[in-house]
C-alpha cells in the first residue's frame, strides 16, 4: 500500500469563504484513517510530563486537540466563540484585518500553573493563538506550546507570536505561498 503524504491530502479551494481567499481543506486528510493518526502523531510533539491541559481552537482544533490531549494524557479545554460555552467564561478580543474577534473559555476550565498545549489547524496571521495565548495567561495557564497542522508561512504569523514572545510553536506542514505549493513543517520554532 502506498502511503500519500500528509501534504497531498490537502485540498485546495480557490475563492472559499471569499474572493480572492485560496482555503486549505483538510476533509480529505481526515477521511484517511492512517493520515489522520500520522497527523495526530506529528501534533504530539511535546513530551507529556510537560502537558496538563491541551486547549483546542474553534472549530477544527476540536478535531485536532482531542486525539492529541487522550495521546498525551492530558485534560481537553475548548477554547470558542461567545455564546458556545454555559456558565461563567473569560474572554480575549483580537483584531482582524475586517474586524474584531473574541475567544471565550469556561472561567474554571484551567487551573493555576497548569500547562497548556494550544492546538489548531491552521497558523495564519497568529491573532486566534495569541489571543488562545492570552486567553490561557488570564485563567492562571503556563503556555507548554503550541502545535497546529499546517503553518501559512507567507502570513507571517510565527514572527507575531515570537513578537509577543510565544517561541515553542511547532507545524507538520508549512505552506510558503498563497499559492498550491507546500514545504515540511519546521518542527518547534
Amino acid at each position: 500500500m502506498t502511503v500519500q503524504p500528509l501534504a497531498d491530502l490537502i485540498r485546495d479551494v480557490p475563492d472559499f469563504p471569499q474572493p480572492g481567499v485560496l482555503f486549505k481543506d483538510i476533509t480529505p486528510l481526515l477521511s484517511s484513517a492512517h493520515a489522520f493518526a500520522e497527523a495526530i502523531e506529528a501534533l504530539c510533539l511535546v513530551s507529556p510530563e510537560d502537558v496538563d491541559i491541551v486547549a483546542g481552537l474553534e472549530a477544527r482544533g476540536f478535531i485536532f486537540g482531542a486525539p492529541v490531549a487522550l495521546a498525551l494524557g492530558a485534560g481537553f479545554v475548548p477554547i470558542r466563540k461567545p455564546g458556545k460555552l454555559p456558565g461563567r467564561t473569560v474572554e480575549e478580543s483580537y483584531a482582524l484585518e475586517y474586524g474584531t474577534e473574541t475567544l471565550v473559555a469556561h472561567a474554571d476550565a484551567i487551573n493555576p500553573g497548569a500547562r497548556v498545549l494550544i492546538v489548531d489547524d491552521v497558523l495564519a496571521t497568529g491573532g486566534t493563538v495569541a489571543a488562545a495565548a492570552r486567553l490561557v495567561s488570564q485563567l492562571g495557564g503556563m503556555l507548554a506550546g503550541v502545535t497546529v497542522l499546517m503553518e501559512l508561512e507567507f502570513l507571517n504569523g510565527r514572527q507575531r507570536l515570537l513578537d509577543q514572545g510565544i517561541h515553542d510553536v511547532n507545524s507538520v506542514l508549512t505552506f510558503d505561498t498563497s499559492e498550491s505549493t507546500t514545504a515540511p513543517g519546521r518542527g518547534r520554532g
